[in-house]
């Protein structure tokens, strides 16, 4: 689990396939490697990679064939920065919201332009995940913790403070570029829900004697 408050900007060292998914070098900036053991996990533009390797400055991480569907890490080029961060411990101070690091698809960045201090950008979702964003809600992209202004169809639009740019990949978009999102877990949580129920009321064929006489209003003779 993660936060979506990134810990450092990283860069690409070595992009590799290997048998058919792929293995990441990623150098990891000012991230504190100093507690990270093999199998760890950090977020990595919002994709949650498990550390097969590491030293001081990097760590290597193998991406399965899932998230190579899922996500645009094949894409990154060698030298091109990357947001980090490492799993949240109990203690941690959950500045953001709960992020799992499961990347749920790519939107497009349509519009990228100032308001005020902050820079104000609209994006847009595929149509398959845009029922789950909601204005005031929370949504990742490429990691960040941010918070939807407005939904409109399967666009949203949103805002992003000085900070946030310059300690984040953020500072690099330009309209058409495709980020990861990951949408607000309990929106997806509580849609399966809802679904296991409707399909029980469907399954429900009424009231009926049998119904009656097992919850103890009839009595059988």
């Amino acid at each position: 689990m993660f936060t979506g408050i990134i810990e450092a900007v990283g860069r690409v060292r070595g992009s590799e396939p290997v048998g058919g998914d792929l293995k990441l070098t990623l150098e990891t900036g000012a991230l504190d490697m100093s507690d990270v053991n093999l199998g760890d996990s950090i977020a990595t533009n919002g994709v949650c990679l498990t550390v097969v390797d590491f030293g001081s400055d990097f760590f290597v991480a193998d991406v399965s064939q899932e998230t190579v569907q899922h996500s645009r890490l094949t894409q990154l080029a060698v030298g091109e920065p990357v947001n980090l961060e490492k799993a949240l411990l109990p203690t941690t101070r959950l500045g953001g919201h709960l992020v799992s690091g499961h990347v749920d698809g790519l939107a497009t960045l349509n519009t990228l332009e100032s308001d005020a201090r902050s820079m104000r950008m609209s994006f847009t979702a595929p149509a398959g995940l845009a029922r789950y964003i909601a204005a005031k809600g929370s949504i990742t992209i490429d990691g960040v913790s941010l918070t939807v202004n407005r939904v409109e169809s399967n666009d949203f639009e949103l805002n992003v403070i000085p900070h946030t740019a310059a300690n984040t990949i953020i500072q690099y978009y330009k309209p058409g570029r495709r980020v990861h999102i990951e949408v607000d877990m309990i929106a997806r949580y509580l849609e399966r829900l809802m679904s296991s129920r409707s399909q029980q009321d469907e399954q429900n064929t009424g009231v009926t004697l049998d119904l009656l006489a097992a919850s103890g209003y009839l009595r059988r003779r």
